[in-house]
């Protein structure tokens, strides 16, 4: 298998993994990654909307959905009066955490046939590809905090 059929498979094996897992927390994918994105702080709208290549209408009805389900809160940016943040709620937070250990389990799972030195050369590999085409911070690893803007 070369690498573009590599890698087109692999996004295909890992969305089917975030979503199954989503499910099990009543989110779509778009929510969970919402909700990810969050764990490191709260951030603006215009910063969600990049980090999750959404278009301003289709974040502001996330943001509802989310809201409407008491997972998000809009608050004021502290430097300018003008602009909301989203945050995590109590609830938020914990509907996140649960699903983030879930859904890291289960992403962690299908590798299991690599050895440990081939789970590192993959890891490595992959964190490359990421680095190289800026992706952005969607899914933290827990020791990485809050995403620097």
């Amino acid at each position: 298998m070369g690498v573009v059929t590599a890698l087109v498979r692999s996004s295909f094996l890992v969305n089917a993994v975030y979503a199954e897992a989503g499910r099990g927390y009543g989110l779509t994918p778009q929510q969970g990654q919402l909700l990810c994105v969050l764990m490191g702080q709260p951030l603006g709208m215009g910063e969600l909307g990049s980090i999750l290549g959404l278009a301003k209408s289709s974040l502001t009805g996330l943001v509802d959905r989310c809201a409407q389900r008491g997972l998000v809160r809009r608050e004021a940016d502290p430097s300018d009066g003008r602009a909301v943040r989203v945050a995590l709620t109590a609830e938020g937070r914990s509907l996140v955490d649960a699903f983030y250990a879930d859904t890291c389990r289960r992403v962690e799972e299908l590798p299991s046939g690599l050895t440990e030195a081939e789970r590192g050369t993959l890891a490595g590999l992959l964190s490359r590809v990421v680095r190289d085409n800026k992706v952005p911070a969607v899914f933290l690893e827990l020791d990485e905090g809050p995403v620097a803007h």
